[in-house]
């Protein structure tokens, strides 16, 4: 499946700014299971510099300086990407206690070895209750794919779905204990839950195909960036994607744009600006079958850069 991709970010200030520094991670990956056919990244006012490199796990990093005094900044992102992942072949789907073995003996410091998404982060600690949560899942010998569906669904089922509820900063421990959240929310959790078992996960920033018609399943996270989970479930089997925001295994409706270990290290748009005054953002996201109709923007409008 072929998708267009358009997403823009507007900031509107309150007073002049004259410096902006912004790192823009804005360029869908390619990867086995899906392939970037073009991107274009815009920036208004033009930067006075702009450098383009690879983060820590290979995701591609825009560092962009604007030095032009503004009152309003605009970034925009349009991309093609053709996504064919696979079905998950559940024949090596092996006991969760042999991975996590196996990830312990992981000697590769490469981008998506699972030995750099076992440890805890400051926005997925290990967390006793979080932990005891997932082990209801794991059962002694379980398949590992198996039984993280399982804790994705219970995610989705215990955990209401409240959009400004939480913001970027808001760690695992506090939403587990509130039961709500979004998306990056729900991600956290799962991670600090597999970790805490000793598996490797890791946080996925992306999007999701728009719902046009009535026959399009429900999705929580449309229009605006979308954030789940990547459990390694082992050498045969791979890194799985889970989204409990939604309880589904990630498929054609799932475009990656990077993975880290938590939101800190994926955020869309982070840097700094010097001014005095407040600020208004809005955020502008639409994910279309190319071909299939036009871009039709939804505005979600609001103070939180997050994803859904």
């Amino acid at each position: 499946m072929i998708y267009a991709v358009r997403h823009r970010t507007t900031y509107a200030y309150e007073s002049e700014v004259t410096f902006a520094r912004c790192v823009l991670r804005l360029t869908p990956r390619t990867s086995a299971d899906q392939s970037l056919l073009s991107n274009v990244v815009t920036v208004t006012p033009a930067p006075t510099r702009e450098t383009i490199g690879v983060g820590a796990f290979g995701e591609q990093v825009r560092s962009v300086l604007v030095t032009q005094p503004h009152h309003r900044l605009v970034i925009e992102a349009r991309s093609r990407v053709d996504v064919h992942a696979p079905p998950i072949d559940f024949t090596f789907d092996t006991p969760w206690e042999s991975v996590r073995l196996r990830s312990l003996e992981s000697t590769s410091l490469e981008p998506e070895s699972p030995a750099a998404f076992l440890y805890p982060t400051v926005r997925t600690p290990v967390v006793a209750p979080i932990t005891d949560y997932a082990r209801e899942s794991f059962l002694a010998r379980r398949p590992i794919i198996e039984a993280a569906s399982e804790l994705m669904s219970r995610i989705h089922h215990d955990f209401r779905y409240d959009p400004g509820a939480t913001d970027v900063r808001t760690p695992a421990a506090v939403a587990f204990e509130a039961r709500h959240g979004v998306c990056q929310d729900f991600a956290h959790i799962m991670i600090s839950s597999l970790k805490g078992l000793g598996l490797p996960a890791a946080y996925v920033s992306g999007y999701l195909r728009t719902r046009h018609s009535n026959t399009d399943p429900d999705l929580q996270g449309t229009d605006a960036t979308h954030a789940w989970v990547l459990a390694w479930c082992g050498k045969a089997s791979g890194w799985v994607g889970f989204d409990p925001t939604n309880a589904v295994t990630t498929r054609n409706d799932h475009i990656v744009l990077a993975i880290g270990r938590d939101y800190a290290d994926v955020a869309p748009i982070d840097g700094m600006l010097l001014a005095p005054g407040d600020q208004t953002l809005e955020v502008e996201v639409d994910v279309a079958p190319e071909n299939s109709f036009a871009i039709d923007f939804q505005a979600k409008v609001g103070a939180n850069p997050g994803p859904s």
